[in-house]
């Protein structure tokens, strides 16, 4: 199996930003006055999205392993470990790992804080 990915913080997930900004400008939403001009504009948005993602992102193996923390410079790391079987570029990697990890894992958990304070309870 394997799936479109677009990678953190990387020069596609910049690249795709920046498309979807540029796109998303030539939408008409003035002429938004019923639920059909509604629905079009969201037809439009997920052919917008669809589009720039096929663009940006790279096929990706899909295994028991696939982490999404997981980008290139690891896959690197690992192969310059494995091919020296140094002590010390084992440290590297391990440190490269735990610190995206962390990155990771604090993004996510910011995220999730985040959502759990919506719009609705600054009201009260």
């Amino acid at each position: 199996m394997s799936k479109l990915i677009l990678t953190p913080k990387s020069d596609q997930e910049s690249e795709f930003i920046k498309d979807v900004i540029s796109k998303f400008k030539y939408l008409d939403i003035t002429s938004i006055k019923d639920i059909d001009k509604l629905e079009q504009v969201i037809k439009q948005f997920g052919m917008i999205i669809d589009q720039v993602w096929t663009k940006n992102t790279k096929i990706s193996k899909i295994s028991k392993h696939s982490k999404q923390w997981w980008t290139e410079d690891y896959s690197c790391s690992l192969i310059n470990y494995r091919s020296s079987r140094s002590l010390e570029n084992w440290k590297k990697f391990k440190k490269i790992v735990k610190d995206t990890k962390r990155s990771f894992f604090d993004d996510k958990i910011q995220e999730v804080a985040n959502k759990s304070h919506g719009p609705w309870e600054l009201m009260n």
